[in-house]
């Protein structure tokens, strides 16, 4: 193959794209059916690569085409157009427990895809490649403005579509490993959601008291997109991912300053003290450690602290007073929180009282914890540290097995999508916010 080299063209349309799109890689101009292997690396901002590949054989005309011929080998087999991506995996070597994370949103992910002679399975780093291309996946789209804010003592980032508005409104929240994480909001955001990251665990009110934020701190949150000029106040959203579950479903039932328009839960429970606070909800979780358990790999299973689901009402939020409708998430394979026996159990209190046509529940059998946006890649285990708890970095087990979580991922945003729109627009039209054609305008960001 060397003498066909320099003749080997290699190409991914689009080159520049949301994290949630889909590309299309060919590979042209190699020998008929020749091996070739596709590879895709990516260096996280915290200096840790990633790779992943997939084994093909060329047709009769010399080419492979990534989204109809099947990978025989690699990282994933089959015909699977997105699988360089969501079977990305840490580099050989690299230290246990990683997982993939955006930090900085206004900077894409570059992943280089190559191409190399024959059916490999290590030492890239090594080897010239036929071809390569550098592809670039966004969290924000061109125009997607970033707003930090302080106000109120908040510790959160707004995140708006472009253009003047108004836009519906969304509060997002994380889990309990703290911190402000901003890439589901943006990413929201380019789908014309102004979108609200909060940080309420380690937010600096809490660094400066020492103490949980309370109840009205979200409220702020809400008021502060519920006030704002570019934001339709009467349309706003809140979407909670494990401990932001918790949070979310209990001011969603009991705040009085909160009208949701409705709820998106991935991942949570509704297990805690009803009409509680923040700090209830983290102590029920110190006082029921004794339920964790080890893998014989020392990897934490926390589900069963919430478990068995409790009968007495005093201690779930009592989800058949809920107005909105609400969207629940749910991996069947969680090993770190019982969602899927929450949903049932939910499903149940809110038929009981006659608002069970508000509930719509997507589960997924062998999807875990973790559930992201489209091809992100999946980690079962990772390194994790309770910003809530203090406790030391413990390997978590989330759960899912790669190919049914993948799934799940690119299922479940796709249905959270449609579900936020057709609640949050009503009649609106929400096609000015389609950013299909971004390769050809991110030279404006």
């Amino acid at each position: 193959m060397d003498r066909k080299k320099c003749c080997v063209k290699l190409s991914v349309q689009p080159s520049r794209g949301l994290v949630d799109e889909k590309f299309v890689i060919l590979v042209q101009n190699v020998p008929p059916g020749s091996q070739v292997t596709v590879h895709a690396s990516y260096k996280c901002e915290d200096g840790h690569s990633w790779e992943a590949f997939a084994h093909y054989n060329a047709n009769a005309a010399g080419t492979v085409n990534v989204s109809e011929d099947p990978s025989l080998g690699g990282t994933y087999s089959g015909v699977e157009l997105m699988g360089l991506l969501w079977s990305l995996r840490p580099v050989p070597g690299s230290k246990p427990g990683l997982r993939m994370r955006k930090v900085n949103v206004q900077t894409p992910m570059e992943v280089t895809i190559s191409v190399y002679q024959g059916h490999q399975t290590e030492g890239f780093v090594d080897q010239v490649p036929l071809g390569s291309v550098v592809v670039e996946r966004w969290y924000m789209a061109p125009g997607v403005r970033r707003i930090p804010i302080t106000e109120g003592g908040l510790t959160a980032t707004l995140f708006l579509p472009p253009g003047p508005g108004p836009f519906p409104g969304l509060l997002d929240l994380w889990g309990g490993g703290g911190k402000l994480v901003e890439y589901r909001a943006a990413l929201l955001a380019s789908h014309g959601i102004a979108s609200l990251a909060l940080d309420y665990l380690t937010a600096e009110i809490v660094m400066e008291t020492g103490k949980a934020v309370d109840n009205q701190y979200f409220e702020t949150a809400y008021r502060l997109l519920e006030q704002h000029p570019q934001i339709l106040g009467s349309r706003i959203a809140m979407l909670g991912l494990s401990l932001g579950t918790s949070v979310t479903l209990n001011m969603a039932v009991y705040s009085k300053v909160m009208k949701l328009r409705c709820v998106v839960c991935v991942s949570g429970s509704h297990v805690q003290a009803a009409d509680g606070s923040l700090e209830q909800i983290l102590a029920c979780f110190d006082e029921n450690a004794d339920k964790t358990r080890f893998t014989e790999e020392n990897q934490i299973i926390v589900r069963d602290l919430l478990l068995p689901i409790p009968t007495d009402p005093k201690l779930k939020t009592d989800v058949g007073r809920l107005q909105c409708p609400l969207l629940l998430v749910v991996g069947e394979d969680d090993q770190n929180y019982p969602a899927h026996e929450s949903a049932m159990d939910m499903k149940d209190m809110m038929e009981r009282v006659g608002n069970g046509h508000l509930l719509t529940v997507l589960s997924y059998p062998n999807a875990g914890h973790l559930i992201e946006p489209p091809y992100t890649p999946h980690v079962r285990v990772s390194a994790f540290k309770s910003a809530s708890i203090g406790r030391q970095k413990l390997m978590a087990l989330w759960g899912g097995e790669t190919v049914a979580h993948s799934r799940a991922q690119e299922d479940a945003w796709r249905k959270m999508l449609i579900f936020l729109r057709e609640n949050l627009y009503g009649g609106r039209n929400p096609s000015a916010t389609s950013f299909s054609h971004f390769h050809c305008n991110q030279g404006n960001n």
